[in-house]
Order: C-alpha cells, then structure tokens, then sequence
C-alpha cells in the first residue's frame, strides 16, 4: 500500500473509534499530525490505533499510566494532546 493510502486510512481509523470522545480527540491528534508522519512513523501509527479506546482514555485522562512496552513518542503526543483537550 502507498504511503497516502495509509495515511488516509489511518485518517478514517482515528476519527471512527466507536466513542465521540475518542474521535475527537484521536481524530483530531491524528487529523493534525498524518499529513507530516513519515514512512517509520504509520506503523506506530497503526499500532496505536489498534489499541482499545478504553486504554487510550484511561492513559489520556491519567487514570491509569501508560505501559513503559506500549509508550512511542507518537503514542505520548497524542496523550499530551488529549490532556491538553481537557
């Protein structure tokens, strides 16, 4: 698959979780980061939304601390950004 095919799909991956929460702030992290991920960055990429919208949140609103195996610098922006959501 292309590069700009992935980024589009990991575009449509991040803003339909399932919750509005989740869409809005994993979309939107992802809406303003995709254009300027590289090639290195879409498996991360991939990999995080992978994850369970429960797990996101929970590490996002500090209910529970990441996992030291599960922590990237992608997955800790996008933590930082949804913090920074309130």
């Amino acid at each position: 698959m292309d590069i700009e095919t992935r980024k589009k799909r990991i575009l449509y991956r991040a803003s339909h979780r399932g919750t509005k929460e989740a869409d809005h702030i994993v979309g939107g992290f992802f809406a303003a980061r995709t254009a300027g991920l590289q090639p290195d960055q879409l498996d991360d990429a991939d990999r995080i939304l992978d994850l369970l919208d429960v797990d996101l949140m929970d590490w996002i609103i500090k209910k529970q601390p990441v996992p030291d195996d599960m922590r990237s610098v992608l997955l800790d922006e996008l933590v930082a950004f949804g913090r920074a959501k309130g």
